[in-house]
């Protein structure tokens, strides 16, 4: 596997080219209560004497976006960054009701098996990602030793479920490449930092050409259908497992987050005050971990176990 290698897909790609490009991806095989399915993940790195890093993506993104993240950390250690189920190259699910948390971090185990790191691990995770590895690292015995948070909290609030509930309730397909590029750049306009270059690159990682030769972005539209139940009902239990980590923890947060509040914030501060906080000024949800300002903090940090 080219450790060097961009998340390497184009628009012109189907959703099986894309599974089909062994070059740049492994698979594992998992379980959901409908039978088994494919979990896709992009490995960086070879050394295999520091801890490794498992990387986690928000809910309708892929593994792809931590490339400037993995590049610089796999430089000392590996880096592992999976497709959660529907997402990416990973299979779509065939009830999207079995679209949740206790899937993902089920699915998570396993690419930890499939990768030898299932007794220890730090964890980076993007919004969902992170929500992950919250309720991952609260769970008694643990392998995460380091857990890095990236604007989220284990409350999210109403506000911020019913933007991208809306989103999810429309999922357009796109004739022209150009429209659906503007399209990303709506849609995730509280991303920063993000140059055209990134606009662009986003774009060609998060599409795919469908068989009526409209391009469709890289997940399960689905993925919505049980969104807002699912979060209502974890909503507010996901705090228990917040107060029971006992590894050290790190949050990065835009200040525009509707996500992370200043409230949330402060209560996840008191329930874990040993939890350091880097903020990203005039940045929504989420930052992009895609230039060194973000990136050098959280390396330096988990470089520092």
């Amino acid at each position: 596997m080219n450790e060097n290698a961009p998340y390497s897909i184009g628009p012109d790609w189907s959703l099986d080219d894309f599974r089909r490009s062994e070059d740049n991806l492994a698979f594992a095989r998992a379980i959901n209560p409908k039978g088994f399915h494919q979990i896709a993940y992009h490995t960086w790195g070879e050394n295999q004497a520091i801890c490794p890093v498992m990387c986690v993506h928000g809910l309708t993104r892929h593994g792809g976006d931590f490339d400037p993240l993995a590049r610089v950390l796999s430089k000392t250690r590996r880096v592992i960054c999976p497709d959660l189920v529907g997402r990416g190259a990973s299979d779509w699910l065939p009830d999207p009701t079995d679209y949740h948390l206790p899937q993902y971090n089920c699915d998570l185990t396993t690419v930890m098996a499939a990768t030898g790191c299932s007794d220890q691990l730090d964890w980076v995770g993007t919004s969902l990602g992170g929500l992950c590895g919250i309720v991952m690292a609260g769970l008694p015995n643990s392998p995460i030793r380091r857990l890095v948070i990236n604007d989220v909290a284990p409350e999210v609030p109403r506000p911020a479920l019913r933007r991208v509930s809306d989103y999810l309730s429309h999922m357009p397909r796109f004739s022209d490449y150009h429209r659906a590029e503007m399209h990303l750049r709506e849609v995730y306009s509280d991303f920063g930092p993000m140059t055209d270059a990134d606009w662009q690159h986003m774009a060609h990682t998060s599409f795919y050409l469908g068989d009526d030769q409209r391009y469709a972005p890289h997940f399960d539209p689905d993925i919505g259908v049980n969104f807002r139940k699912h979060w209502l009902l974890f909503n507010f239990k996901l705090w228990t497992y917040w107060q029971r980590i006992t590894c050290p923890i790190f949050i990065i947060r835009g200040t525009a987050s509707d996500f992370l509040t200043d409230s949330l914030l402060g209560r996840m501060l008191s329930e874990q005050p040993g939890t350091t906080v880097v903020n990203v000024d005039g940045v929504g949800h989420t930052p992009t971990l895609n230039n060194s300002g973000q990136i050098d903090p959280i390396v330096s940090w988990l470089n520092a176990a």
